[in-house]
């Protein structure tokens, strides 16, 4: 499957801002001309020589985006400001990161002391969900980098979008931080179309979360460099078991709902896996070069084998529904029980006396303290976050592409999902490691 990012114009990538910027920014008594940013400062989308090239000739404006920073002129006034951070969502590293950074942020960089955390994702921002909000300053968060997951805690499902802005009026909200993936980001857009209705004058920034590092146009995710670092772990520890024991085979379950790219780049990493099974390439298990057949000459041939598998591999195996979760997100069927029992079966069909070691490090990696480099990278998207807060921008989130961190509308990575590219340098890789077919399964 080749992955490709739905078109947009630059038009699309406009964000909007609540007004004009009229008060002198704190950070101009330190910084000088040149650490500012401004509207004007883009980055483009399409950097290759070709598809720039194609844009000119045809007259087309070429698709940029907003570049991210401190601006000289800030909208909301310190003085009075008040902030709010939600994290929505399954765990991930760096949610602690990014909470004490945007605190931080707000405090030293702006004067901004009236910043509150909800509880328990949008559930903490209505009134049936009982959860008080905290009260955040830079002594609460000074050590929470330090532990996984999140201090506010988070929780998945819809809550009532008028409600949420009830709240964010009723507490004089000027700005909200939202940390969360696609689902939570759509909520996000909701919340600030809302409040544009209202004719409100907040700034809703988004954060993107996402573990399995499947939204669009970004670089990576925050909290993705620690997951693969540990999954690494994991694969390596499941190939000394395997090696442990005649004809032994290891598999290891790892994140990936629709996306690929935590099995991928761990895989990679590691070079110990012997097959990489992915969403992005439909399995076939059984018939003619299928992954059973496979399977069984790795063993004959080298008397162990070691698959990794995203969870999302495999459903097209399946011909019952798992539902969906409280955010309305397909459940899929356990793809690693399902080879589990499927190759014990096989094995013992064919005479050959395994032993298999199923390994689902799922919940530890996702709730490790960041990494070195995501501690780095989480500051830097908070820090940027806050001087979009601060300058009025509203109903976009901060992130990276092509290693420049810029601003991005709610509304346009709400569009698709980042899925793994079968024709990339990256699967390629993985094929070279593995030696397993570009896809299963072939007619005799």
């Amino acid at each position: 499957m080749n992955y490709k990012i739905p078109e947009f114009t630059d038009k699309d990538t406009l964000i909007q801002n609540l007004g004009p910027c009229k008060y002198d920014s704190p950070l101009s008594q330190h910084y000088d001309e040149t650490l500012f940013s401004t509207d004007d400062d883009r980055i483009l989308y399409d950097i290759t020589y070709h598809g720039t090239m194609k844009s000119i000739k045809e007259g087309k404006a070429l698709p940029s985006f907003e570049c991210a920073g401190p601006r000289k002129k800030i909208f909301f006034n310190p003085a009075t400001t008040k902030a709010g951070i939600v994290t929505c969502g399954g765990l991930c590293p760096g949610l602690n990161d990014i909470i004490r950074n945007v605190v931080m942020g707000l405090t030293h960089a702006y004067g901004v002391h009236r910043i509150y955390g909800f509880r328990y994702g949008y559930a903490g921002l209505v009134p049936d969900g009982n959860h008080e909000p905290i009260l955040l300053d830079p002594e609460i968060v000074s050590n929470i980098h330090m532990q996984g997951g999140t201090i506010l805690s988070s929780s998945r499902g819809q809550q009532d979008t008028a409600t949420i802005v009830d709240t964010l009026q009723r507490m004089g909200i000027d700005i909200l931080f939202v940390v969360g993936g696609d689902g939570t980001l759509r909520a996000a857009h909701e919340i600030s179309d809302e409040c544009n209705l209202r004719g409100l004058k907040k700034s809703i920034i988004g954060i993107p979360k996402t573990i399995d590092n499947d939204i669009i146009l970004l670089d990576k995710s925050f909290g993705f460099e620690s997951a693969v670092t540990e999954a690494v772990k994991a694969i390596n520890c499941a190939h000394v078991e395997a090696k442990g024991a005649p004809n032994g085979i290891g598999i290891v379950k790892l994140m990936g709902r629709d996306s690929g790219f935590i099995a991928a780049y761990a895989s990679c990493a590691s070079s110990e896996a012997n097959f990489v099974l992915v969403p992005e390439v439909p399995l076939v298990v059984d018939g003619p070069g299928g992954f059973l057949e496979a399977l069984r000459k790795r063993i004959t041939s080298r008397d162990h084998a070691l698959i990794v598998v995203a969870e999302g591999a495999g459903q097209n195996l399946f011909t019952d529904s798992a539902g969906v979760d409280a955010s309305g997100n397909k459940l899929h069927n356990d793809i690693g029980k399902y080879l589990r029992d499927r190759i014990k079966a096989d094995m013992k069909e064919h005479g050959i006396d395994a032993t298999i070691k199923y390994i689902d490090p799922s919940y530890i990696i996702r709730s490790i303290p960041a990494n070195a480099y995501d501690n780095s990278y989480c500051s830097h998207l908070a820090h940027n976050a806050v001087h979009a807060g601060m300058a009025g921008k509203t109903g976009m989130v901060v992130a990276m592409c092509h290693r420049v961190h810029v601003h991005l509308p709610l509304a346009l990575i709400a569009t698709a999902r980042k899925r793994l590219n079968t024709n990339s340098e990256l699967w390629r890789g993985v094929i070279e490691s593995t030696g397993q077919p570009l896809a299963w399964g072939k007619s005799e």
